[in-house]
């Protein structure tokens, strides 16, 4: 009997053809896997240090215009963030 022929419980052995490689099936998962949603709050970021690095050069209200815009899209991203956080299983938080 070959080692393809083996019942190896949790192992899969599959024949290639040139080599034999043997894949495990993955374990149930603990916990649920966290993503944070989709957000245009990091283009609005990269919009405002883009015009308050442009207005640098060629007027200043681009740059406080710049400046605004950067400020509040990160203040709003921070925002998100802890609400996200507070919204994971109490066991999950690491204090």
């Amino acid at each position: 009997m070959s080692t393809t022929e083996h019942d190896l419980s949790a192992t899969e052995t599959v024949d290639t053809g040139h080599t034999t490689t043997a894949t495990t099936a993955a374990p149930p998962a603990g916990e649920e896997i966290h993503l944070p949603g989709g957000s245009i709050l990091p283009l609005t970021v990269a919009i405002g240090i883009t015009l308050l690095v442009i207005g640098t050069t060629i007027w200043w209200v681009w740059s406080a215009l710049g400046f605004v815009i950067a400020g509040v899209s990160i203040g709003l991203w921070i925002r998100d963030v802890r609400r996200d956080f507070d919204e994971l299983p109490e066991d999950h938080h690491h204090h």
